[in-house]
């Protein structure tokens, strides 16, 4: 039995994916934002076979609330399987958090970010345990701009989402590799193209688009959920870190995503961001 926390676990493959750990026999830690969502969640999980489900509120968006829920964890839980960020969202127009960030930045990569990095200890003294960042195909293409990271000049929601998703697998390979040796991975995958909520904060010349295409090329949240799951659960990718996933095979990602440098430097402005810099 596992015990496996999963953020943006209320809706999408985040529940999905908790579904189908639970089904595995698990002990399922389930956060999000909505005390009535995670109450729904938790019902639905436990019906799944969870060995036991837990519920936490957290904003990742907001710094304080991640530091609390990082604390609960400490105070709760011996041991941590397995740390999915999968919690992520959308802003067709700039948003700042009460942190002073990019709302998309905020809650895609440095909420998880600061989640890791506060239950680092707890990983290392469960391993063998797995970190996952739930990223995305939309990272090819994208650059990171240290001199505007929070978009303030030619900010665009997709522009945004996808630079997001480039810091979780850049920060997915710094953190496998200062971790080589402790028997905790970090891996990135993407999950297929879902037909989730996300995509209902499409602006509005793109929304009349959305039911089609969901109908049409994409995947259920069930198959996307099954991606994560296998990486939280599967015997074969235990040993593996380090590596982006596209269905469930190791994938090249993009150049910019294999740039070591930028990962490293990537890392150290956002621990600045989150007040971790030492």
């Amino acid at each position: 039995m596992k015990t496996i926390l999963i953020t943006g676990a209320t809706s999408g493959i985040g529940l999905a994916a908790a579904q189908q750990c639970a089904a595995l026999g698990n002990r399922l830690i389930l956060v999000g934002r909505n005390p009535r969502k995670l109450a729904d969640a938790a019902t639905a999980v436990r019906a799944a076979g969870a060995r036991g489900v837990d519920t936490h509120e957290c904003d990742l968006a907001s710094q304080s609330s991640v530091r609390q829920l990082a604390k609960v964890v400490h105070a709760q839980y011996d041991r941590l399987d397995v740390l999915a960020n999968n919690a992520g969202g959308y802003h067709k127009t700039r948003t700042e958090t009460e942190d002073g960030v990019e709302a998309t930045f905020a809650v895609n990569h440095l909420g998880g970010f600061l989640l890791t990095e506060s239950l680092l200890d707890l990983m290392v003294r469960s391993a063998p345990s797995r970190i996952l960042f739930t990223s995305s195909v939309l990272h090819f293409g994208a650059r990171l701009d240290f001199d505007d990271l929070g978009l303030r000049q030619g900010y665009s929601g997709e522009r945004a989402y996808s630079r997001s998703k480039l810091a979780n697998i850049l920060y997915a390979s710094a953190l496998a590799r200062r971790l080589a040796g402790t028997g905790v991975t970090v891996n990135a995958f993407h999950p297929g193209a879902v037909a989730s909520g996300i995509w209902d904060s499409m602006p509005w010349f793109g929304k009349p688009l959305v039911p089609l295409a969901k109908r049409l090329f994409m995947i259920g949240v069930d198959e996307g959920g099954r991606a994560l799951t296998y990486l939280a659960t599967d015997p074969e990718v235990g040993a593996v870190t380090g590596a982006y996933f596209q269905k469930n095979r190791l994938k090249t990602p993009s150049r910019q995503a294999r740039d070591d440098a930028l990962g490293q430097r990537l890392c150290e402005v956002s621990a600045s961001l989150v007040g971790l810099a030492d």
